[in-house]
């Protein structure tokens, strides 16, 4: 018979989580506040005087640090998501649900919002008692406490995240001055009931219903790969006893049956139950369980990061055709990107021919066409390009030759080329414009088009 539930006091489908204490939870902490302080900090870094890192969707520009992104080099952007993909694949592979655990933000900002939950309403069983009871004063004063700590810690992080996309210092002055954009507002108070909501109230249901990588992550699972895992054959059966008690002497298992990797687990799953999509691999009932073998004096680890292979006796396999697999191809896209970085042109330049006349005989008898050339400074930095035409013999230009633009800037520039008749033997030529930059020699560009005559 299944024994009901303890995580959840009766008649409440809520998850009343204990707080764990080990070397795993350690290390969670670490690798999440060192990410939530990178989160925070990276969009107030500064370069050549501008937002470092700004993901300026309006003007459909990203800026990472020393380069900018815009719509033409979508394949460096294709490079990176590809590359955290194949990324994410060989980690889940290897080491399983170790993102969910130990990194991913829904469970980073989960795990802030229950710290702060215990601090105000008080641990596991003062929490259930809390909800249980009906509102009074204190009840009323902690969870509005409780709230308001919550409501504030997710408007800071929708003001941080949308910061990534808009200046955060003029964001974070005019949006307590109430003279920030209709688009910026809207997204700060979105982002803000959807961080509230998802880290307060969804918690699990984010994990276990919602998150799609929950139900494919188990098609990259196989024998190999770490999970949380109970030992079953050193665990059962289960039962309690007292401490010091050799489990062999009473025909039991190492395990007591104390429910606490139950209690600590945020997701509410007995990990005894065997692997369970909702399982996050936190490690939280690893601490749990190895606090217990140790005041019961039992060896650790019965509740361990493992494989299944080395529970069945084996020894766990690191490369294998599936890991190598996910690493070369982590390997080639990352070369890709750096190839594709390295050999960038922060110069885009188009020739667009003038449709409404395609050539003309100016007062020398010369035969001109007009063009209108588009030239783009990618770069942070102004450059000064020089333009020239080739291709035809004793070919004139009219018009501005050289053009100086600001960074991240585009111009458009009408000019004329005109050619003696006596070199237009066929109705058509083929004319090159090449655009070179004073400041670097390497950014230039060529763009063939035609010179029309008849």
């Amino acid at each position: 018979m299944q024994k009901p539930d303890i995580s959840k006091p009766p008649g409440k489908n809520h998850i009343y989580v204990r707080e764990a204490e080990g070397k795993v939870e350690t290390t969670r902490r670490v690798l999440g506040f060192a990410l939530m302080a990178l989160f925070v900090v990276l969009p107030w870094l500064t370069w050549n005087g501008e937002q470092a890192i700004l993901f300026n969707i309006m003007e459909q520009r990203f800026r990472i640090f020393g380069m900018t992104l815009w719509p033409q080099d979508f394949t460096i952007l294709a490079w990176i998501f590809m590359i955290s993909a194949f990324a994410l694949f060989l980690i889940t592979t290897l080491f399983g649900r170790v993102w969910c655990g130990f990194t991913c933000p829904q469970t980073t900002w989960t795990f802030i919002f229950m710290w702060f939950e215990r601090k105000i309403e008080g641990g596991r069983h003062q929490r259930m008692k809390l909800d249980e009871r009906p509102m009074d004063a204190d009840k009323f004063k902690r969870k509005f406490a409780k709230h308001a700590v919550w409501i504030i810690i997710a408007l800071l992080t929708s003001m941080t995240f949308v910061g990534y996309f808009t200046d955060i210092r003029v964001l974070f002055t005019d949006f307590w001055l109430l003279n920030s954009s209709a688009w910026a507002t809207g997204s700060v108070l979105f982002f803000t009931f959807a961080t509230y909501g998802n880290a307060g109230w969804m918690r699990e249901v984010m994990c276990t219903h919602m998150c799609p990588y929950a139900r494919f992550q188990s098609a990259m699972f196989d024998k190999d790969t770490y999970i949380v895992a109970y030992n079953e054959e050193r665990g059962e059966p289960r039962g309690p006893r007292k401490r010091k008690v050799d489990p062999a002497s009473i025909g039991k298992g190492d395990c007591i049956d104390c429910n606490l990797c139950v209690q600590v687990c945020p997701t509410g799953i007995d990990i005894r139950n065997g692997l369970q999509y909702e399982c996050i691999n936190c490690g939280a009932c690893v601490d749990a369980c190895n606090d217990v073998m140790d005041k019961m004096g039992y060896p650790k680890q019965l509740i361990s990061f493992t494989t299944q292979r080395r529970l069945e006796g084996g020894q766990t396999k690191v490369f294998r055709l599936k890991s190598v697999g996910y690493g070369a191809a982590l390997v080639v896209l990352s070369a890709l990107l750096v190839l594709d970085i390295v050999l960038r042109i922060p110069l885009e330049f188009d020739v667009i021919r003038d449709r409404n006349t395609l050539y003309r005989l100016n007062a020398e008898g010369w035969v001109e066409n007009v063009y209108t050339l588009r030239i783009s400074n990618k770069s942070q930095e102004s450059q000064t390009f020089t333009i020239s035409a080739a291709g035809i013999e004793d070919i004139q230009w009219y018009g501005p030759q050289q053009i100086e633009l600001a960074p991240e800037s585009t111009e458009s520039l009408p000019i004329t080329l005109a050619v003696d008749p006596y070199f237009m033997d066929v109705p058509m030529k083929e004319v090159t414009f090449e655009i070179t930059s004073e400041q670097d020699a390497r950014i230039r560009r060529t763009v063939n088009t035609n010179f029309i005559y008849q």
